[in-house]
């Protein structure tokens, strides 16, 4: 599940990346808002099992979802997010899709598979006969056979 804060003031999307997501005013928060409203450690997003669960962190200008101030509460989708007075929606969507297979699937012309046909051999028709092939065996076994009873003294 890809979760992300948009701010309804303008700016970039944020990405709720992480399974434990920080949020506050100080450099180390995984999710920095730097506005004086914003607490040092204000809040924390926890995705789990498909749920996202917010906690207010005990901020001094609080975190309201849907104009409610909350101590904890489950995020839905579209919620109106306000930390301090820095307003959210929550938008959750797909995770992003695998690639394509073109990306990794090579095209040849009809010169090329010609090319390509041309040198194959067909089948059953090779030179060498593959039970003449000779297979080296390992005879030995690198790992012991005993292991110590007791670990060895620290000194």
């Amino acid at each position: 599940m890809r979760v992300r804060l948009v701010p309804l003031d303008g700016g970039s999307p944020v990405e709720v990346a992480k399974d434990i997501v920080l949020v506050g005013r100080k450099e180390d928060c995984d999710v920095r808002l730097d506005h004086k409203s914003i607490s040092k450690m204000h809040c924390v997003i926890v995705r789990t099992d498909g749920l996202l669960l917010l906690r207010d962190l005990g901020s001094t200008n609080g975190t309201r979802v849907n104009g409610q101030r909350v101590r904890r509460a489950a995020l839905l989708p579209n919620d109106q997010l306000q930390i301090a007075s820095v307003r959210f929606s929550v938008q959750f969507g797909p995770d992003e899709p695998p690639p394509r297979a073109d990306e990794y699937t090579q095209q040849l012309d009809g010169k090329d598979l010609a090319r390509l046909v041309e040198k194959a051999e067909p089948a059953g028709e090779s030179d060498s006969d593959s039970s003449d092939v000779e297979i080296p065996v390992v005879r030995t076994n690198a790992l012991p056979d005993h292991y110590p009873d007791t670990a060895p003294a620290k000194k």
